[in-house]
């Protein structure tokens, strides 16, 4: 089964908004330090670039956090494959993933993050899918709300290919 990509946000549209949300995440935490926290591998692209686009201190720290595997739908089965580096107390933390579907994965690590010690936890996503939603998940930050459609690119993959699209397109199968 052959596949190709339909491009659903161009890369410009997805600079545009990225640059709206550091100016937003700068001012809600004017005066302080932020913890950003990427979740590896697809968070890491949106991460970088909207770290670049907030004007207060930031620290980064990566997690990598697997449901998908080389599937195109959540198996339901989170594992923390690497943990963090840093120590979480008294921090502002950001938690920055790439999509939030099911909502799964950031309910457990918001509740981790807590148990942590984090000072208080605030979740930015570059998409979000409303209507995969299993778990009630409040996202903070959103880049762009996205139809149910497998999506590739900016970070995201299918089968660990795709990630380096400098948008984010559509996987149809043929």
């Amino acid at each position: 089964m052959a596949e190709r990509i339909e491009v659903l946000l161009t890369e410009e549209k997805i600079n545009t908004r990225i640059r709206e949300i550091g100016e937003q995440i700068s001012k809600d935490y004017a005066g302080e330090n932020i913890h950003l926290i990427g979740i590896l591998k697809g968070g890491s692209f949106f991460m970088c670039e909207l770290a670049k686009r907030i004007s207060v201190p930031v620290t980064i720290d990566f997690m990598s956090v697997s449901s998908y595997g080389d599937q195109t739908v959540s198996g339901g089965k989170i594992k923390i494959k690497k943990d963090l580096d840093e120590d979480l107390t008294g921090k502002h933390v950001l938690v920055i993933e790439d999509i939030v579907d099911t909502g799964r994965t950031l309910n457990c690590l918001e509740a981790l993050l807590k148990d942590r010690g984090a000072a208080d936890v605030k979740l930015c996503a570059l998409l979000d899918k409303p209507d995969r939603r299993e778990v009630s998940v409040a996202v903070d930050y959103v880049g762009f709300q996205i139809p149910d459609e497998f999506v590739v690119g900016y970070g995201l993959d299918y089968a660990q290919r795709y990630r380096n699209l400098p948008y984010i397109g559509v996987v149809k199968f043929d």
